[in-house]
């Protein structure tokens, strides 16, 4: 099932949040939705989730136009926002209880649907507890049961990482991978970007409301890296002044930073070319323990194609 957005925009009173945007999401990927802060991120999600309009565009799943038909989107999309459960005076099984009757979900098989989703996000043992006793982990999995009610196909998550301790975000990580495996797409916004480089199977990479990079990510760095000059790395046994001073004159060398005994810079030479400016300097004696091309990621890619341009 591939859901496509194509030419959307949102305008408000002052701005243009998003810009004639265009990607498709497919079900049993995980997709990393990347942009520095006022990107158009969340916009975007609303617009997805039926919560805002949008301007003008189009959305659709297989061909059926959620703009036209908003509650087939509400179906088959599920939203996670970045804002975390604010009913306060409920517990987690009557939150969740509240929005199976929202979906219409009847007798038993609404409390059938609960009870799988209490199990399922690992709530079965605190159900009976009220929402604001929760620690910050605990309501990120209220919001992930309360967005798989409907068993959507789809399910957007806006920054769900942020705030986590480490053991609350690893295993948010492992949860992700589970419902990838049921064949459920998956978007996701977060700053963490290693994070999503180890679950993510695709990127959006978005700045000031317009697209700037889609695709699998093994595509969108091979591309990017295409298009810059890599970066090698250098390791001595101590700081060598007389190794950057050789270097920083070299015809392929440039951006050179230098911190303690570790030297970086931007290389425009081949394989080969790498290979006989290793020979001449320890031929020079420099005492060198690591050499190597730093591995391009999605970190790498983020910094390569934005600019840190914000609306």
């Amino acid at each position: 099932m591939i859901l496509t957005v194509r030419h959307l925009k949102k305008k408000f009173e002052n701005c243009v949040a998003v810009k004639d945007l265009s990607f498709t999401l497919q079900t049993g990927e995980i997709t990393g939705f990347v942009g520095p802060n006022g990107a158009g991120k969340t916009t975007t999600m609303r617009i997805l989730a039926t919560i805002d309009q949008c301007t003008s565009g189009w959305i659709d799943i297989d061909g059926v136009n959620l703009l036209e038909y908003p509650e087939f989107a509400r179906q088959k999309i599920g939203y996670v926002p970045d804002s975390l459960p604010l009913n306060n005076d409920m517990t987690i099984h009557e939150y969740l209880d509240f929005f199976a009757r929202a979906y219409g979900l009847k007798t038993p098989k609404r409390q059938q649907t609960v009870q799988e989703l209490e199990e399922f996000t690992n709530l079965t043992g605190i159900k009976e507890k009220m929402i604001d006793s929760l620690s910050k982990g605990m309501k990120q999995r209220v919001s992930i049961a309360r967005a798989l009610i409907s068993n959507p196909d789809f399910i957007l998550m806006d920054e769900p990482a942020a705030g986590l301790d480490p053991r609350a975000r690893i295993e948010l990580r492992e949860l992700l991978k589970v419902l990838c495996e049921q064949g459920k797409g998956i978007l996701i916004s977060s700053h963490i970007l290693s994070e999503l480089s180890e679950i993510c199977t695709s990127t959006v990479i978005i700045e000031k409301g317009q697209l700037l990079k889609s695709g699998k990510i093994e595509e969108v760095v091979e591309e990017v890296s295409a298009d810059h000059n890599r970066i090698l790395q250098i390791k001595t046994l101590a700081p060598d002044e007389n190794l950057a001073k050789k270097l920083i004159v070299d015809q392929f060398v440039s951006n050179m930073k230098v911190v303690g005994s570790s030297i970086s810079f931007e290389f425009s030479g081949t394989d080969e070319q790498a290979c006989d400016l290793l020979a001449s300097l320890v031929k020079d004696g420099a005492r060198i323990t690591a050499f190597g091309f730093k591995q391009q990621n999605l970190e790498s890619v983020f910094m390569n194609v934005t600019k840190g341009d914000v609306q």
